[in-house]
């Protein structure tokens, strides 16, 4: 196990005070550097900035960091949800870890879609079926992680295959944080 200690902070950002979104961080004990590669690796959407020593990550319109001595959240809305979060952070670090055997390392840094780029590849039908009032906003959201592409019922149909499989590419349906 990488992680065995840490202190845990959940607090309201200093920029929103009064807003009811919690942020949470977890000072680790531990340099936890030597694992970058390999959640670069098996998290997709991450971007690893090898000479910062530092990963960042979004997965359900969370803004997620680890760097050497420290993990954090942000954009939780409640103080339990952000604790919990974070466990299952500290989790993921210590289940890469000890896999990471198995895994093959990734130093490279890749930039996340742009919400345009996505855009292009969706069928732009403004067909609602999302829930979002256009497919724009979906890209928005899908940039952000906070939608999937299961959300869009019409990129499943034959004519958009091709563009399923460019947005398969670039869009991560991550898993999930948490026990």
């Amino acid at each position: 196990m990488l992680i065995e200690q840490y202190d845990l902070e959940v607090f309201t950002p200093p920029c929103e005070p009064g807003a009811e979104r919690y942020a949470a961080r977890a000072r680790l004990k531990v340099d936890i550097s030597e694992v970058l590669p390999y959640l670069n690796a098996t998290l997709r959407g991450a971007v690893y900035l090898p000479d910062a020593h530092a990963l960042t990550w979004k997965k359900g319109g969370h803004n997620i960091a680890f760097h050497a001595y420290e993990i954090a959240t942000s954009n939780v809305e409640d103080r339990e949800g952000a604790e919990s979060e974070l466990q299952g952070l500290i989790d993921l670090v210590n289940r890469t870890w000890e896999r990471r055997a198995e895994i093959q390392p990734d130093t490279r840094t890749r930039q996340r879609p742009s919400s345009m780029a996505l855009y292009k590849l969706l069928p732009q039908t403004n067909c609602k079926q999302c829930g979002e009032p256009t497919c724009y906003t979906f890209a928005l959201k899908l940039a952000a992680s906070q939608r999937k592409l299961a959300d869009c019922p019409p990129l499943f149909e034959p004519q958009y295959a091709e563009k399923l499989a460019a947005l398969q590419e670039l869009v991560i349906d991550a898993p999930a944080i948490g026990p």
